[in-house]
């Protein structure tokens, strides 16, 4: 006979804590996303718990460099969601020009054939577009100096849409993020292009991204 409930309440399950990550990098004049093969040969998002006294900071920034085997240029929390007895926090980053024949990697879109992938790419890479327009995270993922069609192509891609280059040049004046060296490079059969560094012009600067409040072409 089961024995009788005292009417205690059962105390409240503990939930298990995850970290999902969702990497990114623009590569081929496209959107990839690391999704590394598992033992089975199935791709999947990098992923783990974190240990004891372990921030989730701290968790997702060991996860990213043991999965990359470097830290990545950017990392931030971008949303959690519960079920099936776990909180899942997920966190976006950004990676600087990974090798173009690492097999990591793949195009944004085949995320779809990756389990479970793509509901979480497509709320990760929307939070790396809203990033974009309040802090200059893009400049990581360039080197010292860039051409500025370089620089729009970056922002193209992490945004997924073309700009308008006479909108996004008055803009990035307006944000005083970058200044002019005298270097050049040549870009095809046009005129050699100025190369330009990120230096903001003011402290607060710093924090401030490219508005994007204009019409895509």
């Amino acid at each position: 006979m089961a024995p009788r409930s005292n009417g205690a309440p059962r105390p409240a399950r503990r939930l298990a804590l995850l970290v999902e990550l969702v990497l990114v990098s623009p590569r081929g004049g496209t959107l990839a996303v690391f999704a590394p093969a598992g033992p089975r040969g199935r791709r999947t998002l990098p992923a783990g718990a974190p240990r004891p006294g372990e921030s989730l900071a701290a968790a997702a920034d060991r996860l990213a460099r043991a999965a990359l085997g470097a830290p990545p240029a950017w990392l931030e929390q971008v949303g959690a969601r519960t079920g099936g007895g776990r909180v899942v926090v997920l966190y976006a980053g950004l990676v600087a020009r990974p090798m173009a024949e690492d097999a990591r990697w793949i195009d944004r879109r085949r995320v779809g054939t990756v389990a479970g992938a793509k509901p979480l790419v497509d709320d990760a890479t929307r939070a790396i577009g809203a990033w974009l327009d309040r802090s200059p995270v893009a400049f990581r993922l360039l080197p010292g100096t860039f051409t500025l069609s370089e620089l729009q192509q970056v922002y193209e891609i992490l945004l997924g849409r073309t700009l308008h280059k006479a909108s996004f040049r008055r803009a990035l004046q307006s944000a005083r993020l970058v200044t002019p060296t005298r270097a050049w490079r040549s870009e095809g059969r046009g005129r050699p292009a100025q190369l330009f560094r990120f230096a903001p012009r003011a402290r607060k600067a710093v924090r401030r991204g490219v508005r994007f409040d204009w019409l895509s072409n």
